[in-house]
């Protein structure tokens, strides 16, 4: 029968550590969006040290999980895509105490999806998305099959989120849903190299090819956004400056490998900076073209 919201309501009503609440109900088809409970309630707080305090309990026959969440966090989660589940549940939830319209402002401001927040998603997935392409490019040299389909999988998934991000819209969970409709050529990609009945390695060999001429000439259009940093700093970056910087933070492991595909390219240049004399130490900076 489900839970009384408006009496659930009751004990959030007047508690001045409350900026809103939401609820989420479990989505039959994907339970782990609520981690099997009936219903998330997201509980966005002014007091942080409520932050990421979860409870669990029973109410009205209903298996009932409360997340306490600060501001912050949930701006951090929406940019760095550090919680996937929590498009959906703002998007798809039900708020029931709004308080300033917090939520409703979120909500908008999510559905528009501005520029500045595009070109940080593109950057994050396409790293990714070089990480796991080059790594499926080299188990495949040494004959790694499985290893090579597990990443080229990988690849192939986030080359799907960039083009979903291109055409305007956010990554869901069920990303290949998404993409059929959006781009079924991408699809087609995931299907023959799920399905298809050519060997494994011929499979794999065939999305290596096929990133190699779509995704890798995306690089400077996803990239812009690290590029856009090179040009606004006044003298060349170190890597150790660049892995520090606060947009930067969710490719820090990527960094190293993207600095020098990027240079490769063509699209930024490696400037010598000589920091010891005595021994003829050369630090290698970045600075755009």
């Amino acid at each position: 029968m489900g839970i009384n919201k408006e009496q659930l309501l009751l004990k959030f009503r007047n508690d001045p550590r409350i900026i809103s609440v939401m609820a989420v109900d479990n989505p039959k088809q994907l339970p782990s969006l609520t981690d099997g409970f009936d219903t998330l309630l997201l509980i966005v707080t002014n007091d942080l040290r409520l932050n990421n305090h979860t409870t669990n309990y029973i109410r009205d026959d209903s298996r009932i999980q409360e997340r306490w969440i600060d501001p912050t966090s949930i701006e951090q989660w929406i940019r760095h895509g550090v919680n996937r589940n929590i498009l959906h549940w703002l998007l798809k939830g039900e708020i029931l105490l709004d308080q300033n319209t917090y939520l409703e402002g979120l909500r908008h401001r999510i559905l528009e999806f501005p520029g500045d927040l595009r070109e940080h998603k593109l950057l994050i997935e396409f790293s990714h998305f070089l990480r796991k392409y080059l790594q499926s490019k080299e188990y495949i040299l040494d004959d790694h099959i499985l290893d090579a389909y597990n990443n080229i999988l990988e690849a192939l998934h986030h080359w799907a989120r960039i083009v979903i991000v291109e055409d305007g819209y956010h990554p869901e969970i069920t990303v290949w849903r998404q993409i059929r409709a959006i781009n079924p050529g991408v699809y087609k990609l995931y299907e023959e190299l799920t399905m298809s009945k050519e060997t494994l390695k011929q499979r794999v060999q065939l999305v290596l090819l096929a990133c190699e001429f779509s995704v890798m000439s995306k690089m400077e259009r996803c990239c812009e956004a690290f590029i856009q940093i090179l040009r606004d700093s006044e003298h060349p970056l170190s890597s150790d400056e660049l892995q520090q910087h606060s947009q930067l933070v969710e490719i820090k492991s990527e960094l190293p490998l993207l600095l020098n595909k990027l240079v490769k390219k063509g699209l930024i240049k490696e400037v010598a900076v000589i920091i010891d004399e005595q021994t003829s130490e050369i630090e290698l900076r970045y600075t755009s073209v």
